[in-house]
């Protein structure tokens, strides 16, 4: 990696912060979690000291061995090489070359399972050195005193670079993790979570059909998919939700939700899990909404007539009939390059799903979709770690570093306290950078050494394009792709020119939440609610209620305390106005 400048660096971050991905994608959030003063900044850990000639270097080594303690969210199906596992891999040996740090893990859980063992250890106090959470249980640790304080952890190990990525978003990424002006953990700077829609665009040639964007197209498409099953396998038109999925994203779960239903809901101009202002431009939630029916009403409706997976919701892996090759359509993120793809190739090499910034409204003719204003993970340390500076540190050498690991040996996701990270522009900045690349008009000799810095992935993505990109250049389609050449080069590449690039293409409306935390009721009554509408919602789209089920829900949710918490956002909303 080329030597950084800090000046030069700051300079650039400062001249892109104004730009940004507003001036490509409209939209901006202004919701941060809720701030409540009862927390005691002196029970907070005073930053400790390296006792070694390297204090304060965001990349100095211990002289003598650190142990670390964390937790890790751990996909089941994970890969690794042989004698590699979650706990002993590129990852956790390159940090122990680098820093001397050898990382141990308190406790691993499965994604249907990390919530209930995070929460576990909130409640017992039984909490490592550092780990990642959601806003519902940044807040809980930070109102039981568990959190160090990490302002001056930050202001003194953070890199050039990270600090560069933190500016970017313009102070969210600082407020969203500060009570009272002080930074209890580090949040995602990223440019924003998607849902695309993702179809196999070989089923479409070879049915003679046109590439679909509205919901009326897509439900055609789903429907020749599965009457001529196309794949010859008993062909499942769209997939869903896996026995631990979400039917949509939420405001405090506002990640990427792959095999969900959010991209459909959003076709509708329907919002369920997130508060979105109403025509009367007050908060309303986005469950109890008439254009969330509509979408109920629909699905049901493709549900009966089999166009969707009929084992959704008990399914174990959602992905598991996408890999087969049985499945047309699913939504899913921009990155599907490093999930499900790979197999889906693997098993049938001219599979070709392509991205599309779908449905769009019939109103406005754009794709409208909710995005993630707020960052949906925190990484906390302990009040009582004697080194919360590793937390930093940690993230400043996978900035640095990040595009040195092979992710076919071990996903991206296994690297400890891994904070996603980035300019706030930078998958548009990348996917505009190799289109000049593929088309001629730059080279690597191009760039300057700051965009590298900046864009952490950029110098190895110039690199590598042509080596997994064959000709036609202008052409996305599998085949004209090396998967082979270099598989952890072609699922970044592919995921960026592919998934990122629809969204370029296409502008979408982003359309985000008023709030990403819970009100005080929510704490109390917030469970009991989304179990409310969960189990309804699945009960509508299965058949097993009438859609007016949905009307009886909101009666309920609103007596059941929807109401009162609705005078809560509002207030908060305006607020922040």
């Amino acid at each position: 990696m080329k030597k950084r400048r800090l000046a030069l660096i700051l300079a650039v971050s400062m001249a892109l912060a104004g730009c940004g991905r507003a001036a490509e994608l409209s939209g901006e959030t202004t919701a941060e979690p809720v701030q409540e003063e009862t927390g005691s900044e002196e029970e907070a850990a005073e930053p400790a000291a390296e006792g070694s000639e390297t204090a304060a270097d965001p990349f100095g080594r211990y002289e003598e061995p650190v142990t670390f303690t964390v937790a890790l969210e751990v996909d089941p199906n994970e890969v690794f090489p042989e004698g590699d596992s979650y706990t002993d891999n590129q990852y956790t040996r390159y940090i122990k070359e680098q820093l001397n740090v050898d990382i141990e893990y308190l406790f691993t859980a499965s994604t249907s399972d990390w919530d209930t063992k995070v929460n576990l250890a909130i409640t017992s106090n039984q909490i490592p050195d550092a780990m990642l959470v959601n806003a519902t249980q940044f807040n809980q640790m930070y109102k039981a005193g568990q959190l160090a304080d990490m302002t001056d952890v930050y202001e003194m190990y953070a890199s050039d670079t990270m600090r560069a990525m933190v500016d970017s978003s313009e102070g969210l990424a600082v407020e969203n993790a500060s009570y009272g002006g002080r930074m209890y953990g580090l949040t995602y700077t990223s440019d924003g979570d998607y849902e695309l829609t993702w179809i196999r665009k070989d089923w479409l040639d070879k049915l003679g059909l046109e590439e679909p964007k509205t919901i009326e197209d897509l439900e055609a498409v789903a429907r020749a998919f599965v009457e001529n099953d196309v794949s010859g396998k008993g062909t499942i038109g769209i997939a869903g939700p896996q026995s631990d999925g979400l039917l949509n994203a939420t405001f405090l779960n506002n990640g990427t939700n792959n095999y969900g239903f959010d991209s459909y809901f959003n076709g509708f101009g329907a919002y369920p899990g997130w508060w979105i202002l109403g025509d009367d431009g007050k908060p309303v939630y986005g469950s109890i909404t008439g254009e969330t029916r509509n979408a109920l009403e629909k699905l049901a409706q493709w549900y009966a007539e089999g166009l969707i997976d009929p084992e959704m919701g008990i399914r174990q892996d959602a992905s598991e009939p996408i890999s087969a090759g049985r499945v047309g359509i699913f939504s899913g993120g921009w990155w599907m390059g490093y999930a499900c793809l790979p197999d889906v190739i693997a098993n049938d090499p001219e599979a070709n799903f392509q991205a599309y910034a779908i449905p769009v409204l019939e109103e406005s003719g754009k794709y409208e979709p909710h995005a993630s204003g707020a960052s949906p993970r925190y990484l906390v340390v302990s009040k009582d770690c004697e080194h919360p500076e590793i937390a930093v540190k940690l993230n400043n050498l996978l900035i640095r570093d990040e595009s040195t690991f092979d992710t076919s040996k071990g996903g991206i996701g296994n690297f400890p306290c891994r904070t996603p990270m980035g300019m706030r522009d930078e998958s548009i900045y990348t996917v505009k950078a190799l289109r000049e690349v593929l088309a001629g008009t730059k080279s690597v000799d191009d760039f300057t050494e700051e965009e590298f810095a900046l864009y952490k992935l950029l110098e190895n993505d110039v690199n590598t394009i042509k080596t997994v990109k064959k000709e036609p250049y202008d052409s996305m389609d599998i085949e004209t792709w090396d998967v082979q050449a270099d598989p952890s080069s072609w699922a970044r590449s592919y995921s960026i020119m592919v998934g990122w690039g629809a969204l370029l293409d296409n502008e979408p409306k982003d359309i985000y939440s008023v709030i990403y935390s819970q009100t005080e009721t929510m704490e109390q009554r917030w469970a009991n609610l989304e179990k409310l509408e969960n189990e309804t919602f699945m009960k509508i789209i299965m058949g097993q209620e009438p859609i007016e089920a949905f009307d009886t829900f909101v009666e309920n949710w609103k007596a059941q305390g929807g109401d009162i918490i609705t005078e809560e956002v509002t207030e908060f909303y305006n607020s922040k106005q």
